[in-house]
């Protein structure tokens, strides 16, 4: 199970739970330190890949900024993990129902500007993790990678001076932008450095590879696959 309490940031007391036991100590742990908080337990899906959507909505058209697949798998922090926009093994189905969910979600939410949704996929089916509308901190990352000044865009759409339609959002990115998650464990020798659902991260730096094959990708890849697939 995921057990965490609602209304935080950066997954703070969030943890990934396998017995009775962890389920009764991390439940008296959130009461202890946040007793007027609630607490959430979600089913976990174990072995799922996480990927997210950052989208602009204005009303009437959406236009998806960038989808991110993480190569972490699901139960990794966002934040943690590392991600590669454009995806790279998620299916057009996967990507498909990504879409239309994010949709949908922007519709009910009657938004107008950003929004961010992260999902999990299992034996291709898609799970909606969660859904901020809000600026997520990959939305300056999709913009450089793809050169759109998506905030000034979004900024325009949320003042109501303009729809999605007066824009043009071609990109001209070619290849991959991987984003890396950087860490200060050298600055906090007592911190915990296994990776979960509390985020550890302290920035992310971007970096651009022109195909699959780039080495620092691949090695990348081969440890989710031993997240994955172990």
């Amino acid at each position: 199970m995921l057990v965490r309490p609602s209304y935080v940031l950066g997954g703070q007391r969030m943890k990934i739970v396998i017995n009775d036991n962890e389920l009764e100590r991390q439940v008296l742990t959130i009461f202890k330190h946040m007793p007027d908080n609630k607490v959430l337990i979600d089913q976990f899906l174990e072995r799922a890949k996480e990927a997210e959507i950052d989208a602009i909505f204005d009303g009437d058209d959406i236009h998806i900024m960038g989808i991110m697949e993480h190569i972490e798998p699901a139960g990794i922090h966002s934040g943690d993990s590392s991600a590669v926009l454009p995806p790279y093994s998620l299916g057009p189905i996967v990507i498909q129902q990504m879409a239309e969910h994010g949709e949908k979600i922007a519709r009910a939410l009657n938004i107008k500007g950003l929004i961010n949704i992260q999902f999990a996929i299992k034996d291709d089916q898609v799970y909606v993790i969660e859904a901020n509308p809000r600026a997520s901190r990959t939305t300056p990352f999709i913009a450089k990678a793809y050169g759109v000044p998506y905030l000034n865009i979004a900024t325009k759409v949320m003042l109501g001076t303009h729809k999605l339609k007066d824009f043009d959002m071609a990109n001209n990115m070619t290849g991959y932008a991987i984003k890396i998650p950087v860490f200060s464990f050298d600055k906090f020798q007592n911190v915990d450095k296994r990776l979960g659902p509390e985020m550890k991260s302290t920035g992310e730096a971007i970096y651009f590879i022109k195909d699959l094959k780039d080495p620092y990708f691949r090695e990348l890849d081969r440890n989710r696959s031993m997240y994955l697939y172990n």
